[in-house]
């Protein structure tokens, strides 16, 4: 490495560098439960402006804006390719009223706020306050991701973000040809409108027309598998750089309408492509905010007075609540939804680099004030993240707008198994649903009061009806290999293949038969197939939960249930860990073991129920036995003929299964 503060670091190394801490924040931030963005200005800033190791501008000189914007456009086109007009549903009048009037009502309330809270000129108020409609999509992934949101508020904020960045680019430009107009007067009023009106003409042409052309490539299979994504990245990078080239920043509104044509386009290999860039996302967003925060101007933002933070107050307590409350009034959403949208407006990349880029081009045209912007911009977004990455959970929690609080399983088969293993969990306070494409299989779940989805989870009917996002475990259990095969193989990138567990396949022992590493998830219980876990239900065995004491050890269970297939357990932090059907080494008091058993009468069990019927059975009581009534009387049921209901089940009532203990 080079001299460090001294003589500053090469290209390669900065880049390094960069490449290190993003993706080694995010890391951090996974494991310790905290906002990414939040670890990620961090590090920047304790390598920048701090310890000064690193300097964005010193580093790598000339490239670092071309390396900003470049890697912005890519960050808008994964985003609309997120924008898939199916997941709009009941949102839909919702978004277009954030979008029509939340844009130009933020413009106006930004503008206020930054006149009379900080205190700048009408000019730059204007300007800025364009730049200031984006609530940026680089902050609010991640913030989502960890919410763990309902859909209609998730796709709301989602929808926003992505749609309005442009437009406020847009609008930033609007603002300052105008006011070059009335600074230097180089052109005429008439000539600075068609400048502009052809501009966003062009970049909405163009965006359009590529996505459609790479739709059309892409289906008749004219780019051949291996050269779709380098032909999809160097496009981007095209349909960015043109438009540029005639009004400035309007290459952002064209990849974004790109990205939503070939999100809507139903192409083949659309996932895998989406996934592609999903990755280069998390690697750009990571390198931008490390960049942002490196090259702060330390002495900008220590010039700055109270002001500042009355124009952050403002904006975080007033302009953005007004507007949007004020843009979805009368929309039929929800008031808990749009008192949650008001509340979270995280500002991110997009508005740094834009702000910075025109807060210079004001000063260049004789606006001295125009030098505050940037260090106004990074205050915002610094104060907005921080807030926001922290507070959004506890206020989604507040209002109810949580997917699932504990993150739930879901069980793709309906059979004796899964009903019983979901009766286990949902006694353990876990959300479960099952889902499977034959009705009948769906009976004993829902006479059994559990949640229930009727229909093929890969289908876009799932993706529309099931909030996936609720869950954060996939158990493949159908009696179909390849199916259980398909839906571990198809969700393993989305929920993480650890995450993704599936039966074990009929002789999959057998190389010639055994499947690729990529394909597929975890096993769930080991070499039991399908089969063999119904011929021990068959045999006596259940799904039962044990509680391990001080008294009641590991060693105690094991020496009970010999023949036990541990599934999962519970520890005591509430973390559900499925094992995969490898046996325990070790495991905590007050673990819960849920396991396929048999019934093991044993005085130093630690259920406190089943002490009691042992206690009543020895003195010749005859206690009822209620659990196992309904479980009989379930059984009858499944046995005899029934209509079939809705797709989706709800809780009517109690589960009234005896699976969620060891009894």
């Amino acid at each position: 490495m080079a001299a460090g503060t001294l003589s500053g670091l090469t290209p390669v190394e900065a880049i390094a560098l960069v490449g290190v801490l993003g993706v080694g924040a995010q890391w951090l931030a996974f494991r310790l439960n905290l906002p990414a963005i939040v670890l990620m200005l961090g590090a920047g800033l304790i390598v920048g402006p701090v310890l000064g190791v690193f300097d964005p501008a010193r580093d790598l000189g000339a490239l670092t804006g071309p390396l900003i914007s470049v890697a912005v456009a890519i960050i808008l086109f994964e985003g609309g390719m997120t924008l898939n007009l199916h997941g709009l549903r009941d949102a839909a009048k919702g978004v277009k009223r954030l979008v029509l009037v939340g844009a130009p009502l933020g413009w106006l309330t930004s503008a206020l706020a930054l006149h009379y809270g900080a205190g700048l000129s009408w000019a730059t108020a204007s300007v800025f306050g364009g730049v200031m409609i984006v609530t940026g999509p680089t902050v609010i992934a991640p913030i989502l991701r960890q919410a763990r949101l309902a859909r209609r508020p998730a796709a709301l904020l989602q929808w926003e973000a992505i749609v309005n960045d442009p437009i406020g680019a847009l609008a930033a430009v609007l603002a300052f040809e105008v006011v070059v107009v009335l600074n230097t007067a180089p052109a005429t009023a008439e000539s600075t409108a068609w400048h502009m009106v052809l501009g966003i003409l062009l970049a909405l042409a163009l965006g359009l027309i590529a996505g459609l052309a790479i739709a059309w490539i892409f289906r008749r299979a004219l780019v051949p598998e291996y050269m779709k994504v380098p032909v999809l990245f160097v496009t981007v990078l095209a349909v960015f750089a043109l438009p540029n080239g005639y009004l400035h920043e309007s290459g952002l509104l064209a990849v974004t309408v790109m990205g939503l044509v070939i999100a809507n386009a139903k192409l083949p290999s659309f996932v895998e492509l989406r996934r592609f860039k999903e990755h280069a996302t998390v690697l750009l967003v990571s390198g931008v905010f490390i960049l942002l925060a490196a090259g702060l101007d330390v002495e900008q933002v220590l010039a700055l007075d109270w002001r500042a933070a009355l124009f952050v107050a403002l904006v975080v307590l007033v302009a953005r609540p007004l507007t949007v409350l004020m843009s979805l009034a009368f929309s039929g959403v929800p008031w808990r939804e749009r008192l949650f949208v008001a509340f979270t407006g995280p500002r991110g990349v997009v508005l740094v680099a834009v702000a910075g880029l025109f807060g210079e081009r004001l000063v260049a045209v004789g606006i001295a004030d125009g030098a505050q912007v940037g260090a106004l911009a990074f205050l915002l977004v610094a104060v907005t993240v921080v807030v926001h990455g922290f507070g959004t959970k506890p206020l989604a929690r507040a209002l109810g707008l949580i997917a699932a609080e504990t993150p739930g399983v879901l069980l793709v088969g309906g059979s004796r198994f899964s009903v019983a293993l979901a009766q286990a969990l949902e006694k353990l306070g876990v959300p479960v649903l099952i889902t499977d494409i034959n009705i009948r299989r769906l009976r004993r779940a829902r006479s059994e009061g559990i949640d229930i989805f009727y229909g093929d989870i890969l289908s876009e009917a799932a993706e529309r009806s099931v909030e996936l996002v609720g869950f954060g475990t996939i158990l493949a259990v159908t009696d179909n290999d390849s199916h259980n095969t398909l839906v571990a193989t198809d969700l393993a990138p989305e929920f993480g293949r650890e995450s993704v567990l599936q039966l074990s396949r009929d002789h999959e022992d057998s190389k010639r038969r055994a499947l690729p590493v990529s394909l597929g998830g975890r096993r769930l219980a080991g070499d039991l197939t399908y089969d063999a876990i119904d011929q021990r239900m068959i045999e006596g065995h259940k799904v039962r939960v044990t509680r391990l004491t001080e008294e009641y050890t590991l060693a105690d269970w094991q020496a009970a249930r010999p023949d036990a297939m541990v599934l999962a357990i519970l520890p005591p932090d509430g973390t559900l860990k499925f094992t995969g059907g490898k046996p325990l080494e070790k495991a905590a008091k007050g673990t819960r073991i849920i396991a396929l058993a048999k019934e093991v009468v044993d005085k130093e069990d630690n259920d406190k129920e089943l002490a009691e019927k042992e206690l009543a059975e020895r003195e010749g009581n005859v206690v009822a036995d209620s659990e196992q009534a309904e479980v009989l009387k379930a059984e009858a049921e499944e046995d005899a003929p029934s209509a079939t209901g809705s797709n989706t089940g709800s809780k009517t009532g109690p589960n009234t299964g005896g699976t969620a203990r060891d009894n």
